[in-house]
């Protein structure tokens, strides 16, 4: 095995110091190197020693100042307090904090940045609108640097300032007044930012005395590091010419005297601009004395990626070693729940030792959903006092509001039934218990925190009492609840004045951040880390999943109000240096690998390139590794089609189920009976099997709901006039109305409420407007018929019809509701609204019962049904359907027609019993056949619900 990097410092630290190691600090990029760090301290010195200080560098610098760190929050609020103290020196509108806050994420990273390369705000921010200044002012700069600047200031004023370039140039200008005003209130209060800590150590040398080491006997161990920032620089000159610091730099000279090679590009300058010793300076190049075994694997599918990583660590499952000498390295950190899913748990009866190093993120759990949920719930509070049906039913449906499935099943029935688009909030306050907690209005800005914290207070005290509490949820419950705690403490004086929704974003944003580290030991096992976490760590095998072009190196830098040019003149990050920074961590991790496996997505979509990156490429041009490709192709197999039937004979429920409607327990109706005629398999699963599609509250009506109101609206409009003959007259008079009874039909068909009092609101007032010009197309046409005599609205029917079955004759019970029966010069004529599009012509009588065929007519065969059934019923004969179909009964009448006869008088005597037949032959086959099949004709079948139940 290759000596891992850290192992070479701690023995050469052992050797330089010996028991004065105790004094030293020792200091990294990040935490996680530490760990090992003693692990090999131990290992070498085998006995009790004192150990050194571990620091990271960010921790160590702030060691040594007397003032606290500001967080993120507190620098937000007096950044926009300052900032519109500007804007009124300007006699400007002030800019409210939701807009201003996307603006200072940017400028206080601008801030950061500007901080820790030691970079002159004022300078930075000089408003140069005359080129000639450039000349005078900035004759230090090399011509490349003023080839930047004058090319930046150019391109502004030649366009002589557009809107964009004036409002720029504004924010420009106010920019050095904002830095200095912030970093100065900030200070009056004991606080300084990250960045400011850097400048503060580079600029005052005094400061230096206060590094937490005993420099009489120990000193600053300052290991791995490779892009500094100029203060870092700074710093660490200064500490290696007062002889206070060694270095201890992991490099490969087969990068580092390369100049070509971008990933030695800060190891150069620290090298070689900055005079920076390192300690390891002779060490031999592993890039090119020691073997390395690359794989390959392109695979298709983000997840896909993960999905390979049991054929690769095949065998580190059956044999793990001290140490991890195997990490998984998440280029892409999006893959952490796919790479969990895959890696198992045990392998042989042995448990795999995994340890994660990347946080589980809260905004992946149940905790985060329920929290966003009650933000979501809260907003609608405060801006309409009512909470939405669908974050209600998510609330009664969540897993951690634990309601029983009872109390659950009865409030969501109560609310189907009302069929209530919005609750009012007083309502759901009644429930007490948690609703109490979780609805109870924010009154100001200051209770969000508090409010959220006795929800999920509330919460976890049930869970832990029900002994139902996950051990990762109570990590993240306690990540969660310290978080707040800190919120609460920083927003107390600064959110007074604030909106409540946009207190509401800010804990939003904040809660979005908490990750909690899933256990493992940082030793053993199998690590899954992201690439910055392997800086100073060396594994005999590397797999790198996300290697493609865009994820490494990044494609951007993030957003910032520094213009590229600009950020070269100053020497700030730009593109390039994420470039270098990648490939040194890579090329870091692979000169003392063994075995290196990169794998990358290679289908192209708007998240990735579908490219390996071009580390790899730069590798196989230049490198003597050897190199296996592999290719994971998912083979897209479309299902044999098979044909689903439901065997009737030899099922006991089925048949019981048939021999119900035999025996009269059940009735056949006409919507049943076509439903059997069109896909005699969706009877199956709606009238035997009962699946029924769910019901759900909407704002949205479906088209049946439009049919069911304008029966409602008929059925009013006819009740009083039926009493007498109905005219021309009479009908125009009841007209007037027609919007109160469609109001009351809306109420009734949506709420089971006829007489509510309600409000309509957008597509409510939509759908009105729709049943009322149908209403009126079918009044038209009754205008027209008038005078007419109305017997009967809604009337239930039922008639028996026999049929042979098994060679005995059998019968089975039809029922219906006919919308209106009426007599119209001697003839009795049954009326039928549809609001679909249903066809008035037909084929011929065997084409509407096959359900293999193209011409089945749901309408007419239930007219005829429904005539069938009356006829039974009063006793009348000679009864004539009629059909009225309101998108076309304007141009098409409302009479059925075969070819061109129309279905009346002596033809549709000849074709009653032609359709009697055909429904008894019909009904034998639905008693009798061995199958429930589906129907060979796609369209018969197109809106069933039922489709992929039967393979479809």
């Amino acid at each position: 095995m290759i000596k891992p990097f850290l192992q070479e410092v701690v023995e050469d630290l052992i050797e330089r110091f010996g028991t004065n190691l105790q004094h030293c600090a020792i200091v990294f990029n990040n935490k996680r190197p530490a760990a090992y760090m003693q692990k090999y301290l131990a290992n070498v010195i085998q006995k009790p020693f004192f150990s050194p200080s571990f620091y990271t560098i960010q921790e160590f610098f702030a060691a040594a100042t007397n003032y606290k760190i500001a967080d993120f929050y507190l620098q937000f609020f007096t950044l926009h307090k300052i900032y519109n103290q500007l804007l009124a020196e300007e006699q400007l509108e002030p800019i409210s904090s939701h807009k201003f806050f996307p603006l200072a994420k940017i400028i206080l990273s601008d801030f950061t940045q500007i901080d820790n390369d030691l970079v002159d705000a004022e300078k930075l921010y000089r408003d140069l609108e005359d080129i000639s200044v450039i000349n005078k002012d900035f004759d230090y700069l090399s011509p490349e640097q003023y080839e930047f600047l004058a090319q930046f200031w150019t391109s502004y004023s030649e366009g002589k300032h557009k809107k964009q370039q004036e409002l720029f140039i504004k924010m420009w200008r106010r920019m050095p007044k904002l830095y200095h005003k912030f970093h100065a209130t900030l200070k009056t209060q004991d606080y300084l930012t990250n960045g400011y800590v850097y400048r503060h150590l580079a600029e005052e040398i005094g400061q230096q005395e206060n590094l937490p080491v005993d420099f009489e006997k120990g000193k600053i161990i300052l290991v791995g590091f490779n892009a500094l920032t100029r203060a870092e620089a700074k710093i660490f000159t200064q500490l290696q010419e007062a002889g206070k610091a060694l270095f201890y730099f992991d490099a490969d000279e087969y990068y580092l005297n390369d100049p070509l090679q971008e990933a030695g590009l800060f190891l150069r300058k620290n090298l070689n601009l900055l005079g920076l010793k390192n300690e390891f300076e002779h060490n031999t190049s592993l890039m090119k004395t020691e073997s390395h075994q690359v794989n390959v694997f392109k695979v298709q599918g983000q997840s896909a990626q993960a999905k390979i990583l049991n054929n690769i660590l095949a065998d580190d499952y059956s044999d793990q070693k001290e140490i991890g000498s195997t990490v998984v390295v998440l280029a892409d950190e999006s893959l952490l729940l796919p790479a969990l899913q895959t890696i198992p748990t045990s392998y042989n009866q042995k448990t795999i030792e995994l340890n994660v190093t990347m946080g589980f993120a809260l905004a992946t759990s149940s905790i985060f959903g329920l929290a966003d949920l009650w933000f979501a719930s809260q907003l609608e509070i405060i801006h309409n006092g009512k909470v939405s049906y669908k974050n209600v039913e998510a609330f009664l449906t969540h897993p951690l509001t634990g309601l029983s499935q009872k109390m659950r099943d009865k409030i969501l029935t109560a609310l189907l039934t009302e069929n209530e688009v919005e609750i009012q909030h007083e309502r759901l306050l009644r429930q007490s218990g948690l609703f109490e907690v979780f609805y109870k209005k924010i009154d100001s800005p200051k209770s969000v925190v508090p409010y959220l914290l006795s929800v999920l207070d509330f919460i976890l005290t049930r869970l832990s009492n029900a002994k139902t509490l996950k051990k990762i949820d109570a990590e993240l419950f306690v990540k969660t609840i310290q978080e707040l705690n800190r919120l609460h403490d920083t927003f107390g004086k600064h959110i007074g004045e604030e909106d409540i929704t946009f207190v509401i974003y800010l804990v939003q944003k904040s809660l979005q951040t908490i990750a909690v580290p899933l256990s493992g030991d940082p030793l053993n096992g199998i690590q899954l880390m992201g690439l910055l976490e392997t800086r100073n760590l060396n594994f005999d095998k590397v797999v790198i999943l996300g290697f493609n072009e865009g994820i490494i190196p990044k494609s951007s830098i993030g957003n910032s109000f520094i213009p590229d040019s600009i950020r070269r003149v100053y020497g700030l990050p730009v593109l390039e240096n994420l470039d270098a920074i990648s490939s040194y961590m890579v090329y870091r991790l692979m000169q003392r690998a063994k075995q290196i496996n990169f794998v990358y997505n290679s289908l192209t979509d708007e998240s990735t390139s579908g490219e390996v990156s071009r580390i790899l490429k730069q590798l196989e041009y230049e490198s003597s590794f050897s190199f296996a490709y592999h290719e994971l192709n998912l083979e897209v197999k479309t299902e044999a089609f098979r044909e689903v039937k439901i065997e009737k004979t030899n099922n006991v429920f089925i048949q019981q189920t048939l021999q119900k409607y035999l025996d009269k327990q059940k009735v056949l109706s006409p919507s049943a009976l076509t439903q059997y005629i069109s896909n005699p398999i969706d009877f199956f699963f709606n009238y035997i099997a009962g699946i029924k599609e769910p019901k759900e509250v909407s704002a949205v009506v479906e088209a049946n709901e439009i049919g069911s109101i304008l029966h409602k609206v008929m059925e009013y409009f006819y009740e009083d006039l039926r009493k007498a003959e109905i005219t021309t007259d009479k009908i125009k008079e009841k007209r007037k109305q027609i919007p109160a009874l469609t109001q009351k039909a809306f109420n009734a068909v949506m709420f089971n409420h006829p007489d509510k009092a309600m409000e309509y609101k957008g597509m409510q007032k939509v759908i009105l407007s729709i049943v009322e010009a149908y209403v009126n197309i079918i009044l038209n046409q009754d205008e027209n018929q008038a005078p007419f005599n109305t017997i009967s609205l809604e009337q239930k029917v039922e008639a028996e019809i026999n049929f042979p079955l098994n060679n005995r004759e059998a019968s089975v019970k039809i029922f219906g509701f006919i919308d209106r029966v009426d007599v119209k010069d001697g003839i009795t004529r049954i009326v039928d609204y549809k609001t679909g599009s249903d066809k008035l012509t037909f084929k011929d009588v065997p084409e509407l019962f096959n359900s293999d065929g193209k011409n089945i007519n749901k309408a007419l065969v239930q007219t005829l049904l429904y005539t069938y059934a009356y006829e039974q019923f009063s006793g009348k004969t000679r009864v004539e359907p009629n059909l009225y179909v309101v998108k076309t009964m304007a141009v098409d009448g409302v009479w059925f027609k075969s070819g061109r006869q129309t279905l009346s008088g002596e033809y549709l005597e000849e074709i009653k019993p032609e359709f009697l037949a055909e429904l008894r032959k019909k009904l034998t086959e639905l008693f009798e056949a061995p199958y429930f099949v589906a129907s060979t004709v796609e369209d018969n079948y197109k809106y069933s619900i039922y489709k992929t139940l039967f393979g479809k």
